[in-house]
């Protein structure tokens, strides 16, 4: 295949697979700020702050070895399990609002996962370091191989990408068993009353669909290179 073929197919390619699955990337992540600021305007009856909810999962689990920081930013809440902590957002943190206890619990229910020994949490921490490295070099290694024609280097940049998407996969369902956790407890626990956790059920579906969304565009982008490297051995 010459460049010239290559950059045609690969055009193709890109704006019937790939485009329409990032455009749905996109709107699932507008869609999770919406709803996030929609409901961040919903102050909780009972007024427990996102960093109060979060402990209130955490001794519902058990969990004494994990504490709850600030961390700056907008959305940029997370669990860190390398040292047992909760770092939540300035919108979160301090917030009594139905949206920031639903990502505060959420990242409890992370730790709660870790705690407990969650297989799919425990197998992503153990994948991590390759398919971090898959996600990085996997496309241009491939692109590389096809436009030089080095079958080698197509078939490794695939294999490396296969990384990058199990590694999503794997993700998906730490994701929804999080959220799980956190409505359950909320739930349990009488954070929330029975209306408002219709709130936190729409923010962490929203939250969890930026997951399938970026899947999606990998999968679309892995079919791009296997359909690109088999035209390349007509």
């Amino acid at each position: 295949m010459g460049y010239h073929s290559y950059y045609f197919l690969s055009n193709y390619y890109y704006v019937i697979l790939v485009l329409p699955m990032v455009l749905l990337s996109v709107i699932a992540s507008a869609r999770v700020n919406s709803t996030f600021n929609k409901y961040s305007a919903f102050r909780s009856l009972k007024g427990l702050t996102g960093a109060q909810a979060a402990g209130e999962v955490l001794k519902f689990y058990g969990i004494t070895n994990v504490s709850v920081d600030r961390v700056t930013g907008s959305l940029t809440d997370h669990y860190d399990p390398k040292t047992n902590v909760i770092r939540l957002s300035d919108k979160v943190y301090n917030s009594t609002s139905i949206a920031a206890i639903g990502v505060a619990c959420h990242e409890a229910g992370h730790a709660a996962q870790y705690a407990q020994g969650y297989f799919p949490v425990r197998l992503r921490s153990v994948i991590y370091p390759a398919c971090s490295i898959g996600s990085r070099v996997g496309i241009p290694l491939a692109i590389l191989g096809i436009v030089f024609s080095f079958e080698f280097l197509v078939t490794l940049g695939i294999a490396f990408f296969c990384l990058a998407v199990f590694f999503q996969i794997v993700t998906l369902p730490v994701e929804f068993n999080a959220s799980s956790r956190a409505v359950r407890v909320i739930n349990e626990t009488g954070i929330l009353q029975t209306e408002e956790i219709k709130g936190v059920k729409r923010v962490l579906t929203a939250a969890a669909m930026t997951y399938v969304a970026g899947l999606a565009v990998s999968l679309a982008n892995l079919l791009r290179l296997v359909l690109l490297s088999n035209r390349r051995r007509r």
